[in-house]
């Protein structure tokens, strides 16, 4: 495999990035593969905010994955800073291969460059190909997470 490159989202990665949210079984259901009014606002929100990171994996000048990253500042472990990891896809042709796993390894070296105190992320608990991937990273399943629809 040619050599992975992770680089910032450029306004020219959205429709590969859509495409990418879109190429899973709970993707399909919720993400559209068009470039619409509020695929733009959420991307220039992300990348105008210095905590938030869009980042591409890109192989052969392509975008194969992506991920977003974002730093939460807080009190809670003396003050600690932690990442956040979420939305992270590997075009389907490329699943198995080691992409993911190089995006994460890069991702987690991004936070310990920072100084965060842990990285942590969410996965839906229906993907359990995803959940023994990040237990085989050495994430552990340490807390139940909610969420409300709105």
């Amino acid at each position: 495999m040619t050599e992975l490159i992770f680089r910032e989202a450029a306004r020219a990665d959205l429709p590969a990035i859509i495409a990418l949210l879109a190429d899973d079984v709970l993707g399909k259901a919720r993400d559209f593969t068009e470039v619409d009014e509020a695929y733009e606002k959420a991307f220039a929100e992300i990348t105008a905010d210095p905590r938030n990171h869009l980042v591409v994996a890109e192989l052969a000048g392509e975008p194969v994955g992506c991920m977003q990253l974002t730093y939460i500042p807080g009190l809670g472990r003396h003050g600690a800073e932690r990442s956040l990891i979420e939305s992270v896809r590997v075009r389907s042709d490329l699943r198995g291969q080691g992409v993911g796993r190089a995006m994460m390894h890069w991702a987690i070296d991004r936070a310990r460059e920072r100084g965060c105190a842990l990285v942590q992320l969410t996965t839906d608990k229906t993907r359990a190909d995803a959940h023994r991937f990040y237990l085989g990273l050495g994430f552990v399943a340490s807390h139940e997470g909610m969420k409300l629809a709105l």
